[in-house]
């Protein structure tokens, strides 16, 4: 997708720090989901970027909503495909990871057993999020931070013990002070994300719009990357009303 946006826009793809970076952070930094938004805002103001089309998928669809409600600044427009929403941070599926993060050395058992590729096709892990699969060296590269590196394990422990649907609940309460437009690009067929949040979302903004891409799980960028790339660009190009 981002080829088919970087013809027309400046596209910056930041890696944060979710478990596939390839830096660790600093000891003792903040990565909880806030902390994590805190970030993305930092992120914005030391390149000085202005009027940002902020997308968001997946877990980093629910940072992007913490950005817009705490750090609406440098936003034009947000962007979010399917991901977290009110109540639903994490899936439930993924639930147990949470706790299992508590035990010490658990992440890196996690990272073991996910180190064979076939069990990366199981729904648990990256099955159930790309609807024909995900190539294997996109899974390979996704992995190989938390297989080599302790520091990053530990990074992707604090933010799975961070995760707390009630920021997120919060934070929904907060959607309509958000004024700037909002694109809901969502799968209609998405199993972790249901379409029912992208329309409880639709209600939650006070300017958004729901376009449907069909054919598609969550990974919406991987299934259909010609459909997203058109949806954003469009509404990327569209004049923002004076406030």
């Amino acid at each position: 997708m981002i080829p088919r946006l970087a013809q027309d826009f400046r596209v910056i793809v930041p890696d944060l720090p979710l478990g596939s970076h390839e830096l660790p952070m600093k000891p003792g930094t903040d990565l909880s989901p806030l902390g994590l938004a805190k970030i993305i805002e930092a992120f914005l103001s030391e390149l000085d970027v202005e009027d940002v089309t902020l997308v968001g998928n997946d877990t980093g669809g629910a940072l992007c909503q913490l950005v817009a409600v705490n750090h609406p600044e440098r936003l034009g427009r947000l962007v979010l495909t399917p991901c977290d929403a009110f109540e639903n941070f994490p899936p439930a599926m993924f639930r147990p990871l949470l706790v299992a993060a508590r035990i010490p050395g658990a992440v890196y058992a996690i990272a073991q057993s996910l180190r064979p590729r076939p069990a990366r096709k199981l729904p648990f892990a990256y099955g159930w999020l790309a609807k024909r699969g995900i190539p294997d060296e996109l899974t390979d590269a996704w992995m190989a931070p938390a297989l080599r590196s302790r520091e990053i394990r530990r990074d992707a422990g604090a933010v799975l013990k961070g995760l707390d649907k009630s920021i997120l609940i919060a934070a929904s309460a907060r959607l309509g002070e958000f004024d700037k437009p909002v694109l809901l690009a969502w799968a209609p067929e998405d199993r972790f994300f249901k379409l029912s949040y992208a329309e409880r979302l639709l209600d939650a903004f006070a300017d958004a719009r729901l376009e449907r891409i069909e054919d598609s799980y969550t990974f919406v960028s991987i299934d259909q990357p010609q459909r997203t790339a058109e949806l954003i660009a469009a509404f990327a190009r569209e004049p923002v009303p004076a406030r």
